[in-house]
C-alpha cells in the first residue's frame, strides 16, 4: 500500500511538473531602436497575449538582422526571434503561434514589410485599417503565410 501511494505520488508529481513545462510562456527576443513607439506596442502585444519578451534596445538592428537572415525586401521597424523563427515587423501573435505549431519546411520566418495600419502596435484610432499578408520566407520563393484586416485573420 505505501509503495502504491509513493508511486500515485510520484506520477502526480511528474504530470504536474510536465503540465507546468509545457505552460510556461513562449520566449520572444525582439530587438528595437529606442526611439520607435510601435514596437513598444508590438512588444506590449506579445505579452497581452501570453509571450513571454526580451525586450533589446540597440543603436542598429541592421546587424541583427544580417545575422538572423533576413530578407531586405522584407524589413520593417524592428527584429524578433522565437524558437529559431525570424520575425520581422509587426506580426500578430495568431500568425507566430501558427508558425510554432505547424513548423513548415523550409521557413526560416515571417514578415509583416513596412508597416501596416491596423496591425499589432500600429493602431491608429479612427483611421481605417490596412489588408496585408504575413509573409513566409525562407528556402524557397516568399509566399504568403496569413491574410490580416487590422490585426484580425481575413
Amino acid at each position: 500500500m505505501q509503495k502504491r501511494r509513493l508511486l500515485l505520488g510520484s506520477v502526480a508529481l511528474l504530470a504536474t511538473a510536465r503540465a507546468t513545462h509545457a505552460a510556461a510562456p513562449t520566449r520572444v527576443s525582439v530587438w528595437r531602436d529606442p526611439n520607435c513607439g510601435c514596437c513598444t506596442g508590438w512588444v506590449a502585444h506579445l505579452r497581452a497575449e501570453g509571450f513571454t519578451v526580451v525586450d533589446q534596445v540597440v543603436p542598429s538592428v541592421a546587424p541583427v538582422r544580417r545575422r538572423l537572415g533576413t530578407p531586405a525586401d522584407l524589413l520593417s521597424c524592428h527584429a524578433g526571434e522565437v524558437e529559431g523563427f525570424v520575425l520581422e515587423g509587426h506580426v500578430p501573435a495568431i500568425a507566430i503561434r501558427r508558425l510554432l505549431a505547424e513548423r513548415p519546411a523550409g521557413v526560416r520566418g515571417l514578415a509583416v514589410p513596412e508597416m501596416p495600419v491596423g496591425s499589432p502596435g500600429m493602431e491608429v484610432p479612427g483611421a481605417p485599417v490596412d489588408s496585408y499578408d504575413v509573409i513566409a520566407f525562407g528556402s524557397g520563393p516568399h509566399r504568403s503565410f496569413m491574410r490580416f484586416n487590422g490585426s484580425q485573420p481575413a
